[in-house]
């Protein structure tokens, strides 16, 4: 296992999602995280003003030193220009990291609305057979696949990587999300209704399964476990911004004042 897992995402000032909450996700999961920039957004938690798009050249030139010194297997991409970006930077980057592994969150839009790129499904066969996962909700999934049924959709783009199909945005069985994987179909349902809205909470999701296979966890649980993770995430604050690992900092600040009490009461007795 390697504890250095990668993000190639936009930069979300308001740390909410992308890049900045990609990385808090690995480091919640104790693994060190490594961010190539895609974009440069202009956005609040719930506004987004504009974005500034980085081309495969520059996105590769961030990856490979980073490639080139440390040991990534696993790397959680985030919103691009356009797919055809990706099917430029995953040849280059594996060439350097041959058994690099992909898990593509396809933000087509913004949570505020803004439409990052329009691709039609065969612009996104090029780069799916580089994929190890595939996170796009119900929206996502029929404009890459161009089926008009979302769980026709996610099948239809299973055969060339594993499909999570997240349950968020469709009217039936809200919050269930499906995983496609070869034959395999496993459901997993929402953990509870007492939740709060979040921006980002799709990134957070992907950054944690990301991270979650590279500690070792197969994709079946890596997927349960991410998505318990970003249940505890969602149950973070009433805001649309969330904290992240609160319950082990916690856990580890109520140790070390256990530890610093006992340290006292021992030196008290000497």
């Amino acid at each position: 296992m390697s504890t250095y897992v990668m993000s190639l995402a936009g930069l979300d000032p308001s740390g909410g999602a992308g890049l900045l909450a990609d990385i808090k996700t690995f480091e919640a999961h104790r693994l060190h995280g490594l961010g190539v920039c895609t974009a440069l957004t202009a956005q609040t938690d719930s506004e987004f003003l504009g974005v500034e798009w980085l081309t495969a050249d520059k996105i590769i030139a961030q990856a490979l030193p980073l490639l080139e010194k440390f040991p990534v297997a696993y790397c959680k991409v985030g919103i691009v220009s356009h797919p055809a970006v990706l099917a430029e930077v995953f040849p280059a980057l594996r060439k350097i990291a041959p058994g690099l592994q992909f898990i593509l969150d396809p933000v087509l839009k913004a949570s505020a609305g803004y439409v990052f790129h329009s691709a039609i499904s065969r612009q996104w066969e090029a780069v799916l057979p580089y994929l190890r996962l595939l996170t796009p909700n119900f929206e996502e999934v029929i404009a890459m696949s161009g089926e008009p049924h979302g769980e026709k959709a996610a099948q239809h783009l299973a055969r060339h990587c594993a499909v999570l199909l997240k349950g968020g945005h469709r009217m039936d069985r809200k919050g269930w999300d499906i995983l496609y994987d070869g034959d395999a179909r496993i459901d997993f349902g929402p953990h509870s209704d007492d939740v709060f809205p979040k921006h980002g909470s799709g990134c957070v999701l992907s950054a944690a399964i990301t991270a979650l296979l590279a500690k070792g966890l197969l994709l079946e649980d890596a997927c349960r476990e991410g998505k318990a993770y970003t249940y505890r995430y969602l149950q973070s604050s009433p805001s649309l911004l969330g904290w992240h690992g609160m319950q082990n900092a916690l856990q580890n600040s109520s140790d070390f004042g256990h530890h610093l009490t006992c340290s006292i009461k021992q030196k008290g007795q000497q």
